[in-house]
């Protein structure tokens, strides 16, 4: 589809957010669902790739053995032989500013001399479960969004909108998107100074959505989307401290249900905190709670505006930077990480801007996300402050896990433009294991009083 032809559809599709403040949006006609599987991609993404052969066709993506798994279940790397096509640099970005965001060249005016992106071929990698495909498209003919656009109806699981016909649907399908259905991760945190220094805190995540609790019971309702236990395992002052979330899928309705564990005082608290921009955990004040996932929660307090697609070199195929026999002091570097590890390759992005919407109150009065077509994960976003200041630049270093049929994050950076410092998160080359994506919980695994339990050091 040529930009001049995509640009009208949006402009179009910009007059059904006007009915945003009504309580329903409809869902797409059989015959454009139809398209899913054919113009289109099981999950809506183009088929056909660019005119200049730069992005190719998607063809049903890697292959569950494109690579080999070590016995602590990380990945190899099956581009592992490719070379760049070339690097953008401080000296070149002008050539091909028209394919960076705002934010990326904002990185190599404050990193002239050390920020650089190796651009790779273009590999359309991703694929899901046939039952995730299936699901995605009873979404596109049924899942409204209700509640003034805060929550979902008739939805089941994994993007509910394959074809979004405004802003906020397209974030939905970013917050919804499928992570293998559960996983606990070993994860590490850093956030260095501005000389590189830095120490490391250790998390352990489960993520468990709802359908794929061993308790889930399909014929009742439930506003839970999924649930999240986060227990820092180190350093020894921060060890013990447990959070839990029950993220809900309409949060104005039922606002997200938090509790912490503070293992000091041996308590667990309701920690309504946790959520837009309440401080994230151990972050040093580099991100907010709404920043991890790149992006979650509840997004009542923005107008979003659907602004296209483009074509943007975004971080993809990140199997160098996950790489087992790489120390944490390889990727963490001043300023930024090691972009030597890095890998940029030209994909279609869905471009939608978030605006505060007024009386209402947040640190960022306006971001920008750039969110990847074949698997509708937010690859780019740039927050601005109240004068309109470009502030941070948030990056994910986007994998795909052949062997489970799961796309998810290698690392997220948080970029602070004005302090020179960033935060790293989701590094594990040096964990006991790479992601646990057979991880079974239950309901009862996640209450205040299981909260309690696993926070004993």
């Amino acid at each position: 589809m040529h930009m001049k032809t995509t640009k009208t559809l949006w402009q179009s599709g910009a007059l059904v957010l006007s009915l945003l403040a009504s309580s329903v949006m409809a869902a797409v006609s059989p015959d454009e669902a139809a398209k899913l599987g054919k113009t289109l991609t099981p999950l809506g993404a183009e088929m056909a790739g660019n005119a200049d052969g730069t992005i190719p066709a998607w063809t049903g993506g890697l292959p569950v053995d494109a690579g080999t798994v070590d016995s602590r279940g990380f990945l190899s790397d099956p581009f592992a032989k490719e070379q760049p096509l070339f690097t953008i640099t401080a000296q070149n970005v002008d050539q091909y500013k028209d394919k960076l965001t705002p934010g990326q060249q904002a990185m190599f005016k404050r990193y002239p001399d050390t920020y650089k992106m190796p651009v790779y071929p273009t590999h359309r990698s991703a694929t899901l479960p046939a039952q995730v495909f299936e699901a995605t498209k009873q979404n596109a003919l049924n899942t409204r969004l209700v509640e003034g656009g805060n929550g979902l109806e008739n939805f089941s699981k994994a993007n509910p909108f394959p074809i979004p016909q405004n802003g906020l649907e397209v974030i939905w399908n970013h917050i919804t998107r499928y992570r293998g259905g559960s996983v606990r991760r070993l994860v590490t945190q850093a956030t260095p100074q501005t000389n590189g220094s830095f120490s490391l805190v250790y998390l352990q995540d489960e993520f468990v959505f709802r359908d794929a609790m061993t308790d889930y019971d399909p014929s009742k309702e439930s506003n839970i989307l999924f649930y999240f236990k986060q227990r820092v395992t180190a350093p020894s002052r921060l060890a013990g401290n447990v959070l839990l979330v029950h993220e809900t899928l309409n949060q104005v309705k039922e606002p997200r249900l938090a509790w912490q564990y503070n293992a000091g005082q041996r308590r667990v608290r309701r920690a309504p905190q946790v959520s837009y921009d309440g401080p994230g955990t151990a972050a040093d004040g580099l991100r907010t709670s709404d920043n991890l996932d790149m992006y979650n929660g509840a997004p009542d307090r923005y107008d979003w505006k659907l602004e296209g697609k483009k074509e943007i070199y975004i971080p993809y195929n990140s199997y160098k930077l996950d790489a087992p026999d790489l120390k944490y002091s390889d990727i963490i570097k001043a300023g930024h990480i090691n972009q030597d590890l890095t890998r940029y390759e030209l994909h279609r992005v869905w471009h939608v801007t978030a605006t505060l919407k007024a009386g209402e109150r947040h640190i960022y009065a306006k971001r920008d996300f750039y969110i990847d077509e074949d698997t509708w994960q937010a690859s780019l976003i740039d927050h601005y402050d109240g004068r309109g200041t470009l502030w941070r630049v948030s990056e994910a270093h986007a994998q795909y896990y052949y062997d489970k049929h799961v796309p998810w994050y290698t690392l997220e950076a948080i970029h602070d433009l004005l302090s020179g410092r960033y935060l790293a998160l989701g590094m594990k080359n040096e964990e006991k294991q790479s992601y646990d994506f057979n991880f079974k919980a239950s309901s009862s695994d996640y209450t205040p009083a299981a909260l309690r339990q696993a926070g004993v050091r």
